[in-house]
C-alpha cells in the first residue's frame, strides 16, 4: 500500500506565492529581502494553522538564496536551525542556542534560528536569551512563532520586528481547496468546500485536514449532503425551512422541526446560534450594497436572496435580539430545550396579526392551533343514513358568507380575558357583557370534559406552587387561602374572608381560569367568587398563634411543656 501523506504536508507552501490569506505579511518579508531591510529578529504571532512556520521557513531559505548565484536549488538545510520551545524551555537549553549563534555559516550569508512556541520559555530562560536577541551577530537572524503573543514578556517584544498573522478568510480557504481538489481529481461541490472552509474557522490546516477526512468518507465526489454528515454539522436548508415555518406563524410544526434537529444530537445552544447567524445573513442579503459581506456559496446566496424578500426588516431584528438574548440565557438556565422553544414561539408570533397591541414576549395562543387543527375539521363531517341511501357521508353545507364571519372568532381566542378600552364609554359599560359573549362564542365547540373535586383541588394546588415560583406570592397567598368547592358539573365556588382578597383574587382569575381549562380540558368551566367575612381565621402567624396551632392537634403538648417549664 503507497504512503499516505496527508494534504497539510503534501501542500505546505514552499514560495511566499503560495501562503492563503497573507499577502500583506509576504509582500513585506519579500521587499525587505530586496532592499536589504530585514531586522535580526522577528517574531510571528496569530492563530493555528495561518502559515507563521511555514513562513519562517520560506523567509530562512529566500535570505541566502538572494546572496548567491544559482541558488534556486540549494535549501540550505545547515544555515536552518528550528527549536521547538515547548520541549526545550530551559536556561541550559537556551544557553547552548546561544553559543552555537556565534559561529558563522559555512554557505551562505545568514544563519537563521526558527524558535516556534516561543511562549512556552520560562522566565529564566527569557532573561537569558535577551542579550543575544538585542544584539546578535551580523550573520544571525532569530524568527519567533508564537500563538500567544500575551504570554511573552515585554523585554522580548520591544527587541522584535512583531508581524500579526490573521485568520484565513472562508472565500481564501475554499478556493485554496478547490485548487487541491483539481489537483487530486476530486468533484467538489462549491457548497461542500464553503462548509469545509467556515468549519476550519480561519485556519488552514485544520480545513485541509477536514478536507482529507471528507475524501475518505465519500471519495472522489464531494457532496454537501456527505460534508454536513460527515461533520455532523447543520446545513443551510435546516434553517431556510425553519425560517419559513417561523414567518408562517406554524408553532406546532417549529416545535416539531426543532425536535427533528435534538434528535440528530445537535446541542439547542448550536442551533439558536447559528439561526441567530442565519437571520444575520437574510438581514445582509436585503441590501445590494452589503450582499458582499455574505460569506456563501453561489447556490446558498439565491436561497438567501429569495428568502430575504419574505423576512421583513422589523421581523428579522426582533428575531436576531430574541435568539441573541436565548444565547446569553443559556447556559445559566435549567431547562435549556423549554428556553429555546419559547424563543422560537416568540419569534413564532413576531408576525402574528391576530392581536393588535401585543407584549414583547406574545405567543399565539395554543387554542388557536387546536381550533385549525385537522382534527376539529373532522368534526364538521357527519354521517347520515337513509333507507334509499346508507352509510353515505354528507357535509352540512355552509355558506361561504358564514364562513368569513367566523374567521375573525378563531382570532378572539387569544383576546377572552382582554378588556375593552378604557377610553370608551361604550366600552366600559358593556365590559361584563362583551366578555361573556366572547366566552361563550368561542368555547361552544370546545372540549368539556369531566371532572371531579378531587382533581380540581389537585390541580389548584399545583396552580399555588406554580404562582410562587413565578414570585406572585401575593395572588399564591391568596389562592391558597381555601380549596375550591365544585357546585353542579362545571362550576367552582370558591370562598375568601374578606374584599380586598376578593378584588385581588377577581383580578388574577382569568389566568387561573386559562390554567384549569387547558388541564381539566374543558372550556366551560366559570369560577364563582364567594365573600364570607365570618371565616375563621386558618394561618397563624405569630408563636402564641402557631402553638395554640399545634396545642388543638395535640393536648398534650400544653402538658410537656408545663412539666419542663418551656418558653414559647
Amino acid at each position: 500500500m503507497e504512503h499516505f501523506i496527508v494534504s497539510a504536508r503534501k501542500y505546505r507552501p514552499k514560495n511566499f506565492e503560495d501562503v492563503v490569506g497573507q499577502q500583506a505579511i509576504t509582500n513585506t518579508l519579500e521587499n525587505a529581502i530586496k532592499n536589504n531591510h530585514l531586522a535580526q529578529a522577528l517574531l510571528f504571532t496569530g492563530p493555528r494553522g495561518v502559515g507563521k512556520t511555514s513562513c519562517a521557513r520560506i523567509l530562512a531559505k529566500k535570505i541566502n538564496q538572494q546572496d548567491l548565484e544559482n541558488s534556486e536549488e540549494e535549501d540550505f538545510a545547515f544555515n536552518i536551525f528550528e527549536l521547538d520551545a515547548a520541549s526545550n524551555n530551559s536556561v541550559d537549553d537556551i544557553r547552548s542556542l546561544t553559543d552555537q549563534v556565534r559561529i558563522p555559516p559555512q554557505t551562505g550569508k545568514y544563519k537563521v534560528y526558527i524558535i516556534d512556541e516561543v511562549h512556552m520559555l520560562s522566565q529564566a530562560a527569557f532573561n537569558a536569551f535577551l542579550k543575544t536577541l538585542e544584539e546578535p551577530p551580523a550573520h544571525a537572524i532569530f524568527i519567533l512563532a508564537t500563538t500567544e503573543k500575551h504570554k511573552i514578556i515585554p523585554t522580548i517584544l520591544s527587541r522584535c520586528q512583531i508581524f500579526d498573522f490573521k485568520r484565513i478568510g472562508v472565500l481564501d480557504a475554499k478556493n485554496y481547496l478547490k485548487k487541491i481538489a483539481e489537483k487530486e481529481a476530486i468533484a467538489a461541490d462549491d457548497d461542500a468546500l464553503h462548509i469545509i472552509a467556515q468549519k476550519a474557522d480561519g485556519a488552514m490546516r485544520d480545513a485541509l485536514s477536514i478536507f482529507d477526512r471528507v475524501v475518505s468518507f465519500s471519495g472522489k465526489e464531494l457532496t454537501r449532503e456527505a460534508v454536513t454528515q460527515n461533520l455532523n454539522v447543520l446545513d443551510y436548508d435546516t434553517y431556510f425551512g425553519m425560517t419559513d415555518l417561523l414567518l408562517e406563524n406554524k408553532i406546532p410544526d417549529v416545535l416539531n422541526a426543532f425536535n427533528a434537529v435534538l434528535a440528530k444530537g445537535f446541542e439547542g445552544h448550536h442551533f439558536i446560534n447559528g439561526l441567530a447567524s442565519h437571520f444575520r445573513d437574510l438581514l445582509v442579503a436585503k441590501d445590494t450594497a452589503t450582499i458582499q459581506l455574505l460569506e456563501v456559496g453561489d447556490t446558498a446566496k439565491k436561497k438567501y436572496l429569495k428568502q430575504a424578500e419574505k423576512a421583513s426588516i422589523p421581523f428579522l431584528m426582533q428575531s436576531i435580539e430574541k435568539a441573541n438574548q436565548c444565547d446569553l440565557n443559556y447556559r445559566a438556565s435549567k431547562n435549556q430545550r423549554l428556553l429555546v422553544e419559547l424563543s422560537l414561539m416568540q419569534i413564532a408570533s413576531i408576525t402574528f396579526d391576530g392581536e393588535k397591541k401585543k407584549s414583547a414576549n406574545y405567543i399565539i395562543p395554543a387554542t388557536f392551533f387546536q381550533a385549525l387543527s385537522p382534527a376539529k375539521k373532522k368534526q364538521t363531517t357527519t354521517t347520515s343514513k337513509t333507507p334509499e341511501q346508507p352509510d353515505v357521508k354528507t357535509t352540512p353545507t355552509v355558506a361561504p358568507a358564514k364562513v368569513v364571519k367566523e374567521r375573525p372568532v378563531l382570532k378572539n381566542i387569544g383576546r377572552l380575558n382582554k378588556q375593552p378600552s378604557k377610553y370608551s364609554l361604550k366600552g366600559f359599560n358593556q365590559q361584563t357583557n362583551v366578555k361573556k359573549k366572547v366566552v361563550e362564542e368561542n368555547f361552544d365547540s370546545h372540549p368539556k370534559d369531566a371532572f371531579d373535586e378531587q382533581t380540581l383541588q389537585t390541580l389548584w394546588k399545583s396552580y399555588v406552587d406554580l404562582l410562587f415560583k413565578k414570585g406572585e406570592k401575593s395572588m399564591a397567598s391568596i389562592v391558597g387561602t381555601d380549596l375550591p368547592k365544585l357546585q353542579g358539573k362545571f362550576t367552582i365556588n370558591f370562598t375568601v374572608p374578606n374584599k380586598l382578597m376578593e378584588d385581588q383574587f377577581k383580578k388574577g382569575r382569568p389566568k387561573l381560569l386559562n390554567f384549569l381549562r387547558e388541564k381539566l380540558n374543558n372550556y366551560g368551566i366559570a369560577i364563582e367568587v364567594i365573600l364570607n367575612e365570618k371565616i375563621e381565621k386558618k394561618f397563624a402567624y405569630t408563636p402564641q398563634e402557631k402553638y395554640n396551632k399545634l396545642k388543638e392537634k395535640n393536648p398534650l403538648l400544653d402538658k410537656l411543656r408545663q412539666t419542663f417549664e418551656l418558653d414559647l
